[in-house]
């Protein structure tokens, strides 16, 4: 009998803080073994030439979440979770939404069903806390948190998700004594409800729009409240998708003053700007997401950012809709207003690469910053054990990367529900090439060779 079931050879291997040459081995889904010269394998898997990396996972991802009425996501568990393992993904964590008048456990069980031997990588979810009822807060949050649903999401906007200033400190205050870590959507909803009433006044209402009605200052005051509020219960907080300088640098000065404020930012804030969605007519509609992306200005903020540590996460906010499709952008009322037109964008299998072209292959950061952002961060944040390194003892989720692979990104070539990305037409270099879980290839030299049968859900202990 082999020693190893897999063993990945002439490979560089690089985690978060070291990079080297070695061999992995692979026994019953975790590695077993790290070495030179590993043989006595079923099967050998050459990588000379490749990047040793662990499977990125994407803390911030929407699938099949209610939307409003007549809009409908363009990904399902199977899609989504497809489209992250084409692009060296093995962990989502996506969200499931309490609606109005719902108790969570109703929801978690809909949102299983859905998940439910449907997926081709790993999953775990976060809570969406929209209606923080005696009942949510004082019985089902607390025994939901010890059963490993250790995270949880507020937003301060968008009808029927913003909670008050009140019923944030409630829930940060139910996180604080039960260990959950709390997700925080920063924006001001009656600044943005006040800019735009003036815009739709004005007659000024296409795709455009969007962005002018969610200026930097309605984030970067959310986020400094937020974290005032996070500071007056004593708990740690993240704030995601952070697209702007002086929302930044809220987060540096908590972090500064030994508050525990995590930041995370996402691939739009890089590569796109808010002129994406000028002088398109409706086809800005599909760059419309919140925050929207800003200007060259905030794009070097965000990479200052993710190169001195004050964003610990990139994530992709993956929230995809189909474009030309009355159920999704282009909505019947998306045309009178931007105001109705779905909010979010596809980009679970775009992240990693656009993160390694233009960050590690053009110097921007490091190998081992991009493994740290793009994963190992992501596990030890959310308490994903065994997860997000290449070690003895973890789980063997592993991407191959090419490092010197060119491509194109071009809907053509993905694997998403939506029909278009934002990102077409980006120059890619390096690219991932093959993806493990647990030992086992999901995606290898471009086919799809997994099952949606593959990917488990885990639990996560309170912190």
């Amino acid at each position: 009998m082999a020693a190893f079931d897999t063993v990945i050879r002439h490979g560089t291997i690089a985690t978060a803080s070291e990079t080297y040459k070695a061999d992995v081995g692979i026994r019953d889904g975790r590695i077993v073994a790290i070495g030179e010269a590993l043989t006595d394998a079923t099967v050998i898997v050459d990588a000379a030439g490749l990047l040793v990396l662990p499977g990125g996972i994407d803390s911030h991802v929407h699938i099949s979440q209610p939307s409003g009425e007549g809009i409908v996501m363009a990904d399902d568990f199977e899609s989504a979770t497809r489209a992250a393992a084409f692009g060296g993904n093995t962990f989502v964590m996506p969200y499931c939404l309490q609606q109005k008048g719902q108790p969570i456990r109703e929801a978690l069980k809909e949102y299983h069903a859905l998940a439910d031997r449907n997926c081709y990588v790993d999953h775990s979810f976060h809570l969406i806390v929209a209606d923080p009822t005696d009942a949510v807060l004082g019985q089902e949050l607390p025994a939901l948190i010890a059963d490993g649903y250790s995270s949880l999401k507020v937003f301060m906007t968008y009808a029927d998700l913003a909670l008050s200033d009140l019923q944030i400190l409630n829930v940060l205050s139910v996180a604080r004594e039960s260990g959950a870590l709390v997700q925080v959507h920063a924006e001001n909803y009656d600044a943005i409800r006040f800019l735009v009433d003036r815009l739709e006044r004005d007659g000024n209402v296409g795709p455009y729009f969007h962005a002018k009605s969610r200026p930097i200052p309605v984030e970067r005051e959310a986020t400094h409240r937020a974290i005032s509020l996070a500071e007056l219960v004593d708990v740690s907080l993240v704030v995601v998708h952070v697209s702007n300088r002086e929302s930044m640098e809220e987060i540096r000065r908590a972090q500064m003053r030994g508050l525990t404020i995590y930041g995370e930012t996402c691939p739009q804030y890089l590569v796109l700007t808010e002129e994406d969605l000028k002088d398109l007519g409706m086809q800005g509609a599909k760059y419309v997401c919140s925050p929207p992306p800003r200007d060259f200005a905030s794009q070097l903020a965000c990479w200052e950012g993710l190169q001195q540590g004050v964003f610990t996460l990139f994530s992709s906010d993956h929230c995809p809709f189909r474009y030309d499709d009355p159920a999704g952008k282009l909505t019947p009322r998306a045309r009178t207003s931007f105001r109705w037109i779905p909010n979010g964008i596809p980009g679970v299998e775009t992240r990693l690469p656009i993160l390694f072209s233009e960050g590690v292959s053009k110097g921007r950061i490091t190998l081992n910053q991009f493994v740290a952002l793009t994963s190992s961060n992501h596990a030890k944040t959310y308490g994903l054990k065994g997860k997000g390194a290449i070690a003895v003892g973890y789980d063997a989720d592993i991407a191959l990367w090419d490092p010197k692979r060119k491509a194109t990104l071009t809907q053509a070539n993905l694997h998403h529900g939506a029909d278009y990305t934002p990102y077409e037409g980006i120059e890619i270099t390096g690219w991932p090439v093959a993806t493990m879980l647990r030992g086992n290839f999901v995606v290898r030299d471009g086919q799809l060779v997994g099952t949606k049968l593959g990917g488990h859900y885990v639990n996560r202990a309170p912190r």
